[in-house]
């Protein structure tokens, strides 16, 4: 069996056992190693199953797993925001990280927001990593991992794939390669703007209310896709209370796969199986009794639609 069968093996059980840091090293040394040979923008082939935001919470990244099937059996997309916020945050990122590992074909890891240092440090994750290594030596490792990330996914050469959105110095699709994205990821340009921005009704380019990125209107998201040919474009980064949600004449599909998200926003999540360009569905669930800390009962208010 190999370190990263283990470490899937270990971290597929309830409750999961933290690798030691030693062997976080190695998976981080291995994860880096493929991530440094693939581009800007992968160019992936359907069938893909594409995931949206996980958050750190592993139980239900561990149920959305069984609804979408055995990695060995079915490729898989996620579109970032794997750690902050939720409980598990660790769990959630080893899981995935030696599951790329083990099977590097069958599991795509894109960046968003909040794989970066600034944002582990103001919303869990560098707390999660200190409180259960003692140091912060592994969120470094993690970081430096986060830094290598590929920026978006074309797949089938006609959907594209991306945490948050579109950006004015992206024009065409070519562009994404003239950026050097082994950084923290910066306030604004490029980068920026593909991991923070949102569609919104107004059209054009309007500043963020995120304080970073853009928002983007119809007309933005119609010229993207007609000048390079795409059918429609999935993100990510924005809470939806059904789990996914259409833009734009079915031009743009934010997808979410946080159920409950925070444990207390009662918001359903979705994945999409995508067999072809033309053959799709979205599999909606919720979060799952067990897997969530039982809350108190307090009068239900809806969660803010810019939540980080």
């Amino acid at each position: 069996m190999s370190h990263a069968d283990r470490l899937v093996e270990q971290l597929l059980q309830v409750p999961a056992r933290l690798p030691r840091e030693s062997e976080v090293r190695q998976l981080c040394k291995s994860l880096g190693d493929l991530l440094s040979g693939e581009p800007n923008l992968l160019r992936l082939q359907s069938p893909q199953i594409v995931c949206g935001d996980i958050h750190g919470q592993w139980q239900d990244l561990l149920h959305l797993l069984q609804l979408g099937g055995p990695v060995a059996q079915h490729r898989y997309l996620f579109l970032g925001d794997f750690v902050d916020r939720g409980k598990n945050s660790l769990e959630t990122f080893l899981l995935l990280a030696a599951l790329k590992v083990q099977q590097p074909s069958q599991v795509s890891l894109l960046r968003g927001n909040h794989e970066c240092r600034s944002a582990t440090k103001a919303y869990g994750f560098y707390e999660e990593c200190q409180a259960n290594y003692g140091s912060s030596n592994v969120w470094r490792l993690c970081c430096r991992v986060f830094d290598l990330l590929p920026l978006a996914a074309l797949v089938d050469e006609k959907i594209f794939c991306v945490h948050g959105g579109l950006s004015p110095k992206i024009e065409q699709l070519d562009d994404l390669y003239k950026v050097d994205r082994r950084m923290e990821i910066p306030a604004e340009g490029a980068m920026a703007d593909l991991f923070w921005s949102d569609p919104c009704e107004m059209p054009g380019w309007t500043p963020s209310p995120r304080g970073h990125g853009h928002l983007y209107g119809k007309d933005v998201v119609n010229k993207f896709v007609q000048r390079n040919g795409l059918s429609f474009i999935c993100r990510a980064h924005q809470l939806v209370q059904e789990g996914y949600r259409w833009h734009f004449d079915q031009q743009l599909v934010t997808i979410w796969s946080a159920p409950n998200y925070c444990y207390r926003c009662g918001n359903k999540a979705s994945f999409m199986r995508l067999k072809t360009v033309d053959d799709y569905e979205f599999q909606v669930f919720e979060a799952q009794a067990l897997h969530t800390k039982p809350q108190p009962r307090r009068p239900k208010k809806r969660c803010r639609q810019f939540f980080l």
